[in-house]
């Protein structure tokens, strides 16, 4: 697990080695174990390392000697390396470690820019091939996009410029800041950039699955790679998701898991125990946040629970509130772009816990609910008989201000702007209907829809970088290819409501954490907001009347009326559009300052 960076530009100078220790040190705090960038005429490859496999060996960039040519980076862990490195020694290649990416030079070698499709782990991975006659950078993501890259292309000059972060990419001097226009409508309508966007003109994401070859003085040309075919799971859901843990539960430095207290968390938390067990290692520990005094929705008391049945040891992490202003300053600097769900805060306290008591690597439950059907959108998609507009009502539960408070929240000419170029929730309507008209039966189209766009974009940015923010790496076995194929090929009624997982748990986990009713990892956001609450101060002054009219989008007067209310008679709904207001006004704030060429302290 690493951050990665790197510049490709036909017939340009060596990059600035301040520049490029610049773009490194944005970074740094997801890889502090080795900082190595090599650079040559019109090209740069570099690694912020923090070593998990063979943390003896590796050192990146990774060059072999007998491939002089070809140089690469990796983000992530490749979990099939050891079976990779027996094929590829088998024909010839030598290997001076068993790191995981040390074998990228040679697999590229044999199969160029489809080396990718061999791979099986989350990964961002980056090679150079600067051999006579096959110049050319190529960079892939894994098929769920757990590992993101993030790109800038120079029409101007043709050049190309990468980083794990946007931070990072920010500091290259070639990349200049121009927020979009329709952020702000982005955030409000589904909580953050989506899709492939960011919320920074000229920078984007590689999609899930994909793969970009740039040629010197060219574009990247990004094309999607087909699933791994050959991907067959065996037995039942718990024995996939069994498969899985056990697999990412083992690791050269120490693990532990994400115990959030639900169904997810919980299979994860009681097989990597299991594990534990038959393996004779020492016991598994577990970790959960909460906050310090009484807030409504803890799931302190199931998430102890699930610890007692798998027999963890357990850490309650407690966070003072008084800590929440500086923890929002802190996420929406590492993510580099507003993201409205206040789970941000708690996932970056988390991990911050997780890494100082030791753990480098720690298990989490993320991708359940979007595979196997668990949010209350897609159970009332499934209820809405024909003939109802079942996708607006899945858009709008998406945002974090339903479509009418948006338009009733913004200036007229912005409005004016969103209505003429189209909102993101106007594309994902429009997605959602395409798929049911050609046939795609609802589960399908929504899971889908959830694992192509919404799980990469809005979950999976947001878990890489809180937790590398403190050089932890998160693994999900949800994620994994075997259980992606196997729940894709279960019944539609296995994945309402996640019926699969339930009847998974049944045997490994307590009753009442089964019966209770979904909620999930978050920010007690409406009692913090309120008369008192450690916010409330904070909203205040982003969405103030001055700062609101100088942005020029929402109307001020509308906005402080809605503050008002919510001040009257607390509630989620209001709460969250003020949150998703204040993150982007904070993020506007913020991204101002990335010009700057300084690291970014955790």
């Amino acid at each position: 697990m690493c951050r990665i960076l790197g510049s490709f530009a036909a017939g340009a100078d060596r990059p600035d080695p301040a520049e490029l220790a610049a773009v490194s040190a944005r970074q740094r705090h997801g890889g502090p174990d080795e900082h190595h960038v090599l650079s040559g005429p019109g090209w740069s490859l570099g690694c912020d390392r923090l070593a998990v496999t063979d943390p003896c060996g590796g050192r990146q960039p990774y060059r072999l000697p007998h491939l002089p040519g070809i140089l690469a980076v990796l983000n992530g862990e490749i979990y099939n390396h050891a079976e990779l490195r027996r094929r590829l020694a088998a024909r010839g290649h030598r290997f001076p470690d068993r790191c995981d990416g040390t074998l990228l030079p040679a697999l590229y070698a044999e199969y160029g820019p489809a080396f990718a499709e061999h791979l099986d782990g989350m990964f961002a991975a980056a090679v150079l091939d600067l051999r006579p006659g096959s110049t050319r950078l190529v960079l892939a993501v894994d098929d769920m996009g757990m590992k993101p890259v993030h790109v800038h292309h120079d029409p101007l000059d043709g050049s190309t410029r990468f980083a794990s972060e946007i931070p990072a990419l920010l500091a290259f001097e070639g990349v200049r800041i121009a927020p979009r226009e329709d952020a702000l409508d982005g955030v409000l309508s589904t909580r953050t950039s989506y899709a492939t966007q960011t919320a920074l003109d000229g920078i984007t994401v590689l999609p899930p699955g994909a793969t970009a070859v740039v040629r010197p003085g060219r574009a990247p040309v990004v094309r999607r790679r087909a699933p791994h075919a050959d991907v067959r799971p065996v037995g039942d859901t718990q024995d996939v998701l069994r498969h899985e843990v056990r697999r990412l539960a083992t690791a050269d430095v120490p693990v532990c898991v994400v115990t959030s207290g639900g169904l997810d968390s919980g299979l994860v938390t009681a097989l990597a125990a299991e594990h534990a067990r038959e393996t004779d290692a020492p016991p598994l520990h577990s970790f959960h946040l909460t906050y310090r005094g009484k807030w409504p929705d803890s799931e302190a008391v199931y998430a102890r629970s699930v610890a007692r049945r798998a027999r963890t040891v357990h850490h309650e992490v407690i966070v003072d509130p008084s800590e929440i202003p500086s923890l929002l300053t802190r996420t929406v600097r590492h993510l580099g772009q507003p993201n409205a769900d206040p789970i941000a805060l708690s996932t970056y306290a988390l991990f911050r816990a997780v890494r100082q008591s030791g753990f480098t690597v720690a298990l989490s439950g993320d991708g359940a609910d979007e595979l196997f059907g668990g949010y209350d959108r897609m159970r009332a998609a499934l209820a809405a008989p024909a003939g109802v507009d079942w996708a607006s009502a899945y858009a709008d539960a998406l945002s974090a201000a339903p479509r009418v408070l948006r338009e009733h929240l913004y200036t007229p000419g912005y409005a004016a702007y969103i209505a003429e170029r189209g909102s993101a929730a106007d594309r994902i309507e429009q997605e959602l209907r395409s798929a049911e008209a050609a046939g795609t039966d609802r589960a399908t189209a929504m899971s889908a829809f959830e694992t192509r766009w919404r799980l990469p974009a809005y979950h999976l940015r947001r878990v890489d970088h809180l937790s590398m923010a403190w050089a932890v790496e998160a693994r999900m076995p949800f994620c994994q290819p075997s259980v992606v194929t196997h729940a894709r090929e279960l019944p539609a009624e296995a994945r309402h409501g996640k019926r699969a997982l339930y009847e998974a748990g049944a045997e490994l986990l307590p009753g009442a954490v089964l019966s209770r009713p979904k909620q999930p990892f978050t920010l007690p956001l409406a009692a913090m907001i309120a008369p008192g609450g450690p916010l409330l101060d904070t909203v205040r002054e982003l969405l103030s009347p001055a700062r609101l009219v100088l942005g020029g989008k929402v109307r001020a007067d509308r906005v402080q009326r809605l503050l008002e209310r919510h001040l009257e008679r607390p509630n989620q709904h209001a709460a969250l559009t003020l949150w998703a207001l204040a993150v982007h006004e904070l993020w506007s704030e913020v991204v101002q300052g990335m010009r700057i060429p300084v690291g970014c302290a955790a």
